[in-house]
């Protein structure tokens, strides 16, 4: 079987790149034809079977500066296509490659099948406020997302916003969450580095890792942290807020933020996002339109208690007061004495974080990979004997 994904975004640094990325490379160790088609500015790794074609025309994401839309040149796209004669074409994106892709795999007859990864109503809905445009987004993803032969939800969250969208339940499935666990293990701290990022020694560290934006609900977890920062310091229990990332939200977040209690790193990548990991105590990660929360998952591997809230994707990979907390999404106090109530007991994060490693030990990428890979061959196979099923 021949898989070819069409991506509007790999350059960039996001979950959907890395997902990517990690199908990629466990295609090519398990001696599977999978071939990626993008097209962008930004530098994307050298490997053979990532293809991209320089974009026609490309400008900064609205919003989102530090994110790329590019209009793919549709002939060279479409050449390669063919050329590397897919069984099935995968669509990661809803943008004009994305669109690009679900086109030709229409006018060659061959099963479609897409990764919902981003809840895009949702993100308009709180970024914009608007009704007119929320109805609009929600429009063109019915228009985008009905003639797919199977949507891969990355949580059993999204499977009933999926169908909203007009697919039938056989046409949804949840595929099943894995991460890179050779990689994200519990390890040695280094304080040494945490010092040179900024970090007051002895303190509790909470991290947070992801796009730094508004839809990740960050104005909360801003708005409450001094206060947490205080109560624990008046505790005799010091505390820092460490932020990975980066976003059009960030500048504000500094700006409410007291460098006495904080630290934003921007992006950080490989080791050095590692060793961050394990040198943190807790995880905070209040947003509330993830469809999975892939550094959630990470996180606990590192053996990081992890809270989150419990709308969206997060939630059904943290076990409540087992591997973290699962809290009410959106309410300021809630979070606020969680997060204080876990600074301040030593004990318990120890008990929450040994749990975190175990339970995202077995959630491996390849299981993953082989339930994503399994997925399109079973849309070969209901096109193949359509009455079947």
């Amino acid at each position: 079987m021949r898989v070819v994904l069409f991506t509007d975004t790999l350059g960039d640094v996001n979950g959907v790149s890395r997902f990517i990325r990690n199908m990629d490379t466990q295609a090519h160790l398990t001696g599977k034809s999978l071939h990626v088609l993008t097209s962008t500015r930004l530098t994307i790794p050298d490997r053979p079977t990532l293809i991209n074609i320089p974009p026609r025309y490309a400008q900064p994401m609205p919003g989102y500066p530090n994110l790329e839309l590019a209009w793919p040149d549709g002939v060279l796209l479409g050449r390669w296509c063919r050329w590397l004669r897919p069984d099935a074409i995968h669509i990661s994106t809803p943008g004009p490659v994305g669109v690009l892709g679900r086109r030709l795999a229409r006018q060659l007859g061959i099963p479609l099948v897409a990764t919902y990864h981003t809840d895009f109503p949702a993100y308009v809905n709180m970024l914009l406020d608007d009704r007119v445009l929320d109805w609009i987004c929600t429009r063109v993803m019915k228009w985008f997302y009905r003639p797919f032969d199977l949507v891969l939800t990355r949580s059993g969250a999204y499977r009933a916003p999926v169908m909203a969208l007009g697919l039938p339940e056989d046409r949804v499935v949840t595929l099943r969450p894995g991460i890179d666990t050779a990689t994200f293990s519990p390890g040695p701290r280094d304080d040494a580095l945490m010092s040179r990022l900024g970090c007051p020694s002895g303190s509790v560290r909470v991290l947070y890792a992801g796009r730094v934006s508004v839809e990740k609900n960050l104005p909360m977890l801003a708005a409450i942290w001094p206060g947490i920062a205080e109560r624990a310091r008046s505790a005799g229990v010091p505390a820092t807020l460490v932020v990975v990332g980066d976003g059009p939200y960030l500048a504000d977040l500094r700006a409410r933020l007291s460098t006495e209690h904080a630290v934003t790193l921007g992006f950080r990548h490989g080791a050095e996002l590692l060793a961050i990991y394990r040198s943190c105590d807790l995880f905070a990660f209040p947003s509330m339109t993830d469809t999975l929360g892939q550094s959630v998952m990470e996180a606990q591997a590192c053996a990081l208690p992890a809270l989150v809230g419990d709308v969206g994707g997060p939630s059904e990979v943290v076990e409540h007061d087992q591997t973290g907390l699962v809290l009410p999404a959106g309410n300021a106090r809630a979070w606020s004495d969680a997060l204080l109530s876990l600074i301040l007991d030593t004990a318990r994060r120890q008990r929450l974080s040994t749990a975190a490693a175990q339970r995202m030990a077995p959630r491996t990428i390849r299981a993953s990979f082989e339930h994503w890979w399994s997925l399109h061959e079973l849309a070969i196979a209901r096109r193949q004997h359509p009455t079947g099923n």
